[in-house]
C-alpha cells in the first residue's frame, strides 16, 4: 500500500505539471491518488482468497462511473493509475515504479509541448461590405493566416467569423482594426479546439 501511495502521488505530480486543460479539478488529481490505492487493496484481496475474488467480480460489476472525462488526456492517466494498482496488487512492484517512471518522463516530454500555435477565433461586425473588405485586407496583411469560417449578413449589417494566427503574441491590431470607420465590435477568442460543447 505504501508503495501504491508513493506512485500515486507521482502520478498526481505529472498531472499537475501536464496539465493544459481549461480548468484544473484538484478533485480528480486526488482521484487518481485514490484510484491506486483502492485497485491495489482490490487486486491484494483477489490474490489471497479464489472464494472472495468471485464475491469481488459480482460486487464491482455493479459499480458505474458517472463522471465525464473533459480532456482526452485524463483517460490516459485514470487507465495509468488503475494499471499502477493491480501491478502493485500483484506484487510486481519493480515493474510498476519503472513502467510508472517510464510514462511519468514521457508525460512531461510531450504534454506541454507546443507543436504549432494556437488559433484564435476573430469576430468581426461590419456595417457595409466596403468596411468588411477594408478591415479583411488590414487583418490579412497583420496576420500570419485569415480564414474565414462563417459570414453572416442581415440587416444590421455583416459578420464575419475567421479563425487565425497572430504572427507574434501581440494583439494590437485588433484595435487598429476597430478604428475602422464603419467596423462596429471586434471581438478575439482564443482556441484550441478541445473543449467546444
Amino acid at each position: 500500500m505504501l508503495f501504491a501511495l508513493v506512485i500515486g502521488l507521482f502520478i498526481f505530480v505529472v498531472y499537475k505539471k501536464t496539465f493544459n486543460g481549461v480548468m484544473y479539478s484538484s478533485g480528480f488529481a486526488l482521484t487518481l491518488v485514490g484510484l491506486s490505492l483502492v485497485t491495489t487493496l482490490v487486486i491484494m484481496a483477489v490474490t489471497s482468497n479464489v472464494v472472495l475474488s468471485l464475491g469481488m467480480v459480482g460486487a464491482l460489476s455493479i459499480v458505474r462511473f458517472r463522471a465525464a472525462i473533459k480532456e482526452p488526456l485524463e483517460i490516459v492517466y485514470l487507465f495509468w493509475a488503475i494499471a499502477t494498482g493491480i501491478v502493485i496488487g500483484a506484487g510486481m512492484i519493480p515493474l510498476a515504479v519503472i513502467g510508472s517512471a517510464m510514462i511519468g518522463l514521457i508525460l512531461i516530454l510531450f504534454a506541454n509541448r507546443k507543436v504549432h500555435e494556437n488559433p484564435y477565433i476573430l469576430i468581426l461586425n461590419c456595417r457595409d461590405e466596403e468596411a468588411e473588405d477594408e478591415a479583411v485586407q488590414m487583418a490579412r496583411t497583420a496576420l500570419k493566416r485569415f480564414l474565414v469560417k462563417s459570414k453572416t449578413v442581415n440587416e444590421g449589417g455583416i459578420e464575419v467569423t475567421a479563425e487565425i494566427r497572430l504572427k507574434d503574441a501581440a494583439t494590437s491590431f485588433v484595435n487598429r482594426l476597430h478604428d475602422i470607420e464603419g467596423v462596429g465590435n471586434v471581438t478575439l477568442v482564443s482556441f484550441n479546439g478541445e473543449y467546444m460543447s
